[in-house]
């Protein structure tokens, strides 16, 4: 058995097999040992606790499905980036079976706190990534936003809707497109099918 892992990495790339084949709560310093082939001590020397351990483990994989594609993205469009958002983690998840849903509404007692600021923390890096690319849409209506209704408000609206659909395993996210185009885009009214101007 080696007694010295050879970098950080080389645990998280177990831990993410680990969560692929059983689960996000498979993964335990003990169960990461043995798939790396070392002492559970070995763990400890990069991952102070369990809760550290998971939490790292899921942003790796939170990583790992934004990145998977190869690519990098930008988007001209709100509803554009909002659609690859929503592929992006129906793709992750069928990769990580019911990761999305585990790893959002539970972790172990011990692990909650930490587990969920993560969570938040890579949350709110996707939301602020959407509020930047809505603020330089071109398509976005002058009148769309006030004191009744930021941005942000909206954003963080939208996104809710959107992990709500993903959670209830919803394979379309058309309604939500269209709900997020008729609050930001101009209407076509001359339109003999309604519509909204894309270009």
């Amino acid at each position: 058995m080696n007694t010295i892992v050879t970098s950080r990495e080389a645990i998280l790339a177990e831990s993410r097999k680990l969560v692929m084949e059983k689960g996000i709560d498979s993964v335990s310093m003990r169960s990461v040992a043995a798939a790396c082939n070392v002492a559970v001590g070995s763990i400890y020397n990069y991952f102070p606790s369990k809760a550290d351990l998971i939490s790292a483990a899921v942003e790796d994989v939170w990583k790992d499905i934004f990145h998977m594609s190869g690519e990098s993205m930008k988007f001209e469009h709100f509803t554009d980036c909002l659609a690859w958002l929503y592929e992006r983690i129906q793709k992750g998840c069928e990769q990580y079976p019911g990761f999305f849903t585990l790893h959002s509404v539970s972790f172990a007692a011990e692990d909650k706190s930490s587990g969920r600021r993560m969570m938040e923390k890579y949350f709110a890096h996707i939301r602020q990534n959407l509020l930047h690319v809505l603020a330089a849409d071109p398509l976005v209506r002058e009148d769309a936003f006030d004191d009744q209704l930021s941005a942000g408000q909206f954003v963080d609206m939208i996104f809710t809707l959107l992990t709500s659909l993903l959670l209830q395993n919803q394979k379309c996210c058309e309604p939500l497109l269209v709900v997020a185009a008729r609050c930001i885009y101009e209407y076509n009214i001359e339109s003999s099918e309604g519509g909204f101007y894309e270009d």
